[in-house]
């Protein structure tokens, strides 16, 4: 894993800026500093150590082409999520979280299936629908895109999911430790670590830190998947340009002939 932070990087998102002191979560203890102005501050050389861990999580399940769902379905979270998802070519549910879009998947993926099927039928001009018929269609597109859309192309269930904040997406941790799915989340001073297996300590309601968090996540995933990539070009052009003994022998037995 190559990408590159520094605690500067954090410090100037505000990643250090937790809530009011009397909304803090105790469990939050051991990574919170101290206070000012009757607000916790988040212990950022912790926040380094457990970010670098998640990366290096990510990185891992990059190499070996796992499918990572990115959640963020706060406003402020929304359009960056799914900028760094889609930046990745990974997943993502940026609206709302539906009850069962893990533990349901077989739901889902028909849901999935009927907006593809309903785009194809849209598309096709020899079916000659009417207006009425392919507005109505194009409402239901609508409506599945909307909560849907960032999971068109995962197929099945990820290896791991990133939640921006567990508590507004809890039922997606809930969903994830029941499928024993890894979770990785940004954990605020009034935040639960409870079902977090990677826990990073920052504020989860700068659209900075937001931005910051996911787009390392992005940048690890894109390194890790290019790596891949490049090594099986590498492995394909060698055994293309090497050719076996057989080979060489048979050639050799051909420009003989040819003489």
């Amino acid at each position: 894993m190559n990408v590159n932070f520094k605690l500067r990087d954090l410090l100037e998102a505000g990643m250090h800026l937790g809530h009011k002191t009397n909304k803090w979560n105790p469990s939050m203890d051991k990574y919170i500093y101290g206070s000012q102005d009757n607000i916790h501050i988040i212990d950022l050389r912790k926040t380094v150590l457990l970010l670098n861990t998640a990366l290096e999580f990510l990185d891992n399940i990059a190499k070996n082409k796992g499918l990572i769902l990115f959640i963020g379905t706060k406003s402020q979270a929304s359009n960056i999520v799914k900028k760094y998802a889609v930046e990745c070519k990974q997943f993502y549910v940026n609206k709302r979280w539906l009850g069962g879009m893990l533990t349901n998947w077989s739901t889902i993926s028909n849901s999935l299936n009927s907006l593809n099927s309903l785009n194809k039928k849209v598309s096709n001009v020899e079916l000659k629908l009417k207006k009425k018929e392919i507005l109505q269609m194009n409402r239901q597109i609508e409506k599945i895109e909307k909560y849907l859309g960032g999971l068109k192309d995962m197929g099945n269930t990820p290896q791991a999911i990133f939640v921006v904040d567990v508590i507004k997406d809890a039922i997606a941790v809930t969903e994830a430790n029941k499928l024993k799915i890894p979770v990785i989340g940004i954990l605020d001073t009034n935040s639960s670590p409870k079902g977090i297996d990677y826990p990073i300590p920052g504020n989860d309601d700068s659209r900075k830190s937001i931005e910051l968090i996911c787009s390392l996540i992005s940048k690890t995933i894109l390194k890790s998947s290019n790596k891949v990539d490049v090594k099986k070009e590498v492995i394909k052009s060698t055994s293309a340009k090497i050719p076996t003994k057989k080979e060489v022998n048979q050639k050799i037995k051909n420009k003989k002939k040819n003489k």
